[in-house]
C-alpha cells in the first residue's frame, strides 16, 4: 500500500505508472490532509480481491479542505483486461472537498481475465465526503452500482457510463424489486446534489432481453438537480424503462436513439 499522510504531497506517475496491489490490499491510501495531488496513475486490480483500490481519506474523515483540496487528475482504475483482477469498490472518497478530474474507472469487457465472475467488481466510485467535485467522470461495467454518492453538495460535470454488458441474464443484475442497478445513484439521505451532462448506455449482448429500470436514481428533493441526462440502448441490446427514477421515456428498437431528460426534477 502506498500511504500518503503528508499535506501537499504530489504523487505523479510518469508514463502512466501502473500500481498492482498484492494480496488484496488497498493500492493507495491518502490521509485526511490538505492538498495531496495524485496524477498520471493507473491502478490495476490484483488477482486477490481488494475491498478498495484507492481510498481518499479514512472512514469518517471530517476535516475542511475547501482552501486546499486533494485532487485526482488522470487517475485510472482497471479491473481485469490485462489479467484476472478483482475489487469490491475501486475508489472511495471520504475526504471533503476532493476534486476528481478526468478519471476512467473500468471493469474490463475485453482483453484478458474478464467475465461476469472472473473480474468481479461490484462498485466503481463511492463518494462519502461533502463538497466533492467530479469533472470528467468515466465509470463503466461494474457488476452493481457504477457510482454511489452519499456526501452533501456533490457536483458532477460530465459523466459517461456503460452498464456491464457481460451480464448473463436479468436475474444476475436484479436489485430486489428493481430491474438492474443504476449507473449513478444519489443516496436517499442526500439533501443537495447537482449534475450536468450525464449519460448511461447499455449493450447487453449476452442477453439482449435484459431490462434496465433506469440509468440514474436520486431522491426527489429541491436541492437535488440534474441537467441534460440521457440513456441509450446500443442496437437494441437491452433497454431502459426510464432515464432517472421513473422519469423519462423508455428506449426502444434497434436505432440507438437516446431518451433524454433536460432537467430533473
Amino acid at each position: 500500500t502506498i500511504t500518503i499522510n503528508r499535506a501537499d504531497t504530489v504523487a505523479l506517475g510518469l508514463g502512466l505508472a501502473t500500481i498492482i496491489p498484492d494480496n488484496g490490499v488497498t493500492a493507495i491510501k491518502v490521509g485526511d490532509v490538505d492538498g495531496v495531488k495524485l496524477a498520471g496513475l493507473l491502478v490495476d486490480a490484483g488477482p486477490v480481491n481488494s475491498e478498495t483500490l484507492i481510498e481518499v481519506g479514512p472512514e469518517n474523515a471530517s476535516a475542511d479542505h475547501a482552501a486546499n483540496p486533494t485532487s485526482l487528475q488522470d487517475v485510472f482504475v482497471r479491473i481485469g483486461g490485462a489479467g484476472p483482477g478483482k475489487a469490491t469498490t475501486s475508489i472511495v472518497v471520504n475526504s471533503d472537498d476532493t476534486i476528481i478530474d478526468h478519471t476512467w474507472v473500468w471493469r474490463a469487457d475485453h482483453g484478458d481475465g474478464w467475465g461476469w465472475e472472473t473480474n468481479r467488481a461490484d462498485y466503481g466510485v463511492r463518494v462519502n465526503g461533502d463538497d466533492v467535485l467530479a469533472t470528467g467522470l468515466f465509470v463503466e461495467h461494474f457488476n452493481k452500482y457504477d457510482v454511489e454518492w452519499y456526501g452533501e453538495r456533490g457536483r458532477t460535470i460530465f459523466f459517461q457510463n456503460e452498464k456491464a454488458y457481460d451480464a448473463p441474464n436479468q436475474e444476475a443484475i436484479q436489485n430486489g424489486d428493481t430491474k438492474g442497478y443504476a449507473a449513478y445513484r444519489v443516496d436517499d439521505s442526500v439533501e443537495q446534489h447537482e449534475g450536468w451532462g450525464m449519460g448511461s448506455y447499455c449493450y447487453y449482448n449476452v442477453d439482449p432481453t435484459i431490462i434496465q429500470e433506469h440509468g440514474f436514481k436520486a431522491p426527489v428533493k429541491p436541492g437535488v438537480k440534474f441537467h441534460s441526462l440521457i440513456v441509450v440502448s446500443l442496437g437494441g441490446n437491452g433497454q431502459y424503462e426510464h432515464v432517472i427514477n421513473d422519469v423519462g421515456s423508455p428506449t426502444s428498437g434497434t436505432e440507438t436513439v437516446p431518451s433524454q431528460v433536460v432537467n430533473f426534477p
